[in-house]
């Protein structure tokens, strides 16, 4: 009996001293690709690296691109620049300027990498105005409008090193964010709208908007300094009736 609880103690030691082992060793070491989930991985196009951003400081929407060109071809963008038809540029309300976007035609899976340069649809439900040679790579010049996917990217800038990715990542949820309330043909309707909104407390301004025919007078509202406070506004105005409002940054 006195060997068989010896044996039984030694177990019990050994078991214990496992356990302890287990607890204690370190995390086993797993190489950046292993830490990144599948629709994370990264991918190439036209020879060059791209990362599909985080998700807590990324961006993505599925919804309707629709494109612009000849009309607006060598007018200034909202970022300074002259607009061509012909590079792979895309106009969007909310994202910083110089964002790399992944687009993705859901209709026929082509994907294309373009950056933003420009404000715009000023269309509600429309996510993504893209450049004529950018739609053209998707394949929907002729029916002007598509469904895609569009996904915030980061592109690799070098290694550490120590061998990690440098990557310049950005917080795509904070700026200046308003909301568009009205647009107008005729400047005195949008300043009637603008005052009704100021004398009720609000900052709110009128943005001039060239087209190719005639100027267009967008009203848009303050709305806060995050993507999160400027939603809320938006509900707030689409529960007051402006049906056609929605975000856009300055």
């Amino acid at each position: 009996m006195r060997v068989l609880s010896v044996c039984r103690f030694h177990l019990w030691c050994f078991a214990a001293f496992t356990l302890i082992q287990i607890l204690t060793a370190p995390a086993p070491v797993q190489s950046a690709e292993m830490r990144i989930h599948p629709t994370q991985l990264p991918y190439t196009i036209n020879n060059k690296r791209y990362f599909p951003l985080p998700s807590s400081i990324g961006y993505s929407d599925v919804g309707i691109a629709s494109w612009y060109g000849e009309e607006f071809h060598e007018r200034t963008t909202s970022n300074g620049e002259i607009f061509d038809m012909f590079k792979m540029t895309a106009a969007h309300k909310t994202l910083p300027m110089n964002t790399m976007l992944m687009v993705e035609n859901l209709q026929n899976g082509r994907r294309i990498v373009v950056r933003v340069n420009d404000r715009g649809p000023f269309v509600r439900k429309r996510i993504i105005d893209l450049s004529y040679v950018a739609a053209r790579e998707l394949g929907m010049v002729d029916r002007g409008v598509a469904s895609v996917r569009i996904a915030a990217l980061a592109e690799e800038k070098g290694r550490s090193t120590n061998g990690d990715r440098i990557i310049d990542y950005r917080n795509l949820r904070a700026g200046k964010f308003y909301v568009q309330i009205g647009a107008f043909g005729d400047r005195t309707n949008a300043l009637r709208l603008q005052k009704r909104f100021i004398d009720a407390g609000h900052t709110t301004v009128i943005n001039d908007y060239p087209g190719p025919e005639s100027t267009f007078y967008r009203v848009q509202v303050y709305a806060g300094s995050n993507l999160a406070s400027a939603k809320k506004a938006e509900e707030a105005l689409l529960d007051r009736g402006y049906t056609d409002c929605f975000i856009i940054a300055r």
